[in-house]
């Protein structure tokens, strides 16, 4: 697989708290140069750079990082995000509603997004690595009947990222409108491809130019 190849997949992403706006330039520009997916910027900086960038392409995430927020205000800053520029989302879901059996609740929840976002691209952060299998196949089908664009595995800031085992698991349960994004722990050339072999349509990183080229932005 060419360099070429693995980076159309790539989510460019820059997410820590204390980024910079040079940082994200300097994002910007990587993702311009190499013709990444996108890049995915916190919501604060998605205004900006839709008006210095004009075309590039702009994910931002929806209730991050830990999915808790009461549903009205991630559909506000849905509403807002794509207002300022946005043409992707990725959304936390809202954990503690799984671990308590509130599946009807996370449901109505990212259907309510994929309304608001429309034919703009809807992802849904699951974050596996506190799920069990029996909830990750769950996820897997209320996120194909809510009508979301992405399953995605992580936000990056959990206790564990991607892992190809829950790429296998998703694509055997998730319904063929459906895609895949792994995101967190993507750390070598090597991994790029695996999970890009095993199912995925987009891998989230921040490193994705420095193991491809040798220079870059550093992994989250």
């Amino acid at each position: 697989m060419t360099n070429e190849e693995i980076f159309r997949h790539i989510d460019h992403t820059l997410l820590k708290a204390v980024s910079s706006w040079a940082e994200i330039e300097k994002l910007c520009a990587e993702a311009i140069c190499f013709k990444t997916a996108s890049v995915c910027v916190p919501p604060s900086f998605v205004k900006p750079i839709s008006s210095a960038y004009g075309n590039l392409n702009i994910c931002t995430v929806i209730g991050f990082p830990l999915g808790y927020s009461v549903s009205a205000a991630k559909q506000r800053e849905a509403e807002a995000a794509l207002a300022d520029g946005a043409s992707e989302l990725d959304m936390v879901i809202n954990i503690g509603d799984v671990k308590n059996g509130a599946f009807e609740k996370v449901e109505g929840e990212i259907s309510a997004l994929k309304k608001i976002t429309g034919k703009n691209i809807l992802k849904v952060i699951v974050e596996t690595c506190y799920l069990t299998q029996e909830e990750k196949i769950r996820l897997c089908k209320i996120v194909t009947s809510a009508g979301a664009d992405y399953i995605k595995t992580s936000t990056g800031f959990g206790t564990a990222g991607a892992a190809i085992e829950d790429v296998l698991l998703f694509k055997g349960h998730i319904g063929p409108g459906v895609k895949i994004k792994a995101a967190g722990g993507v750390k070598t050339r090597d991994d790029l491809e695996k999970f890009l072999a095993a199912g995925c349509e987009r891998i989230g990183t921040s490193s994705a130019i420095a193991l491809l080229t040798g220079g870059g932005a550093s992994a989250y």
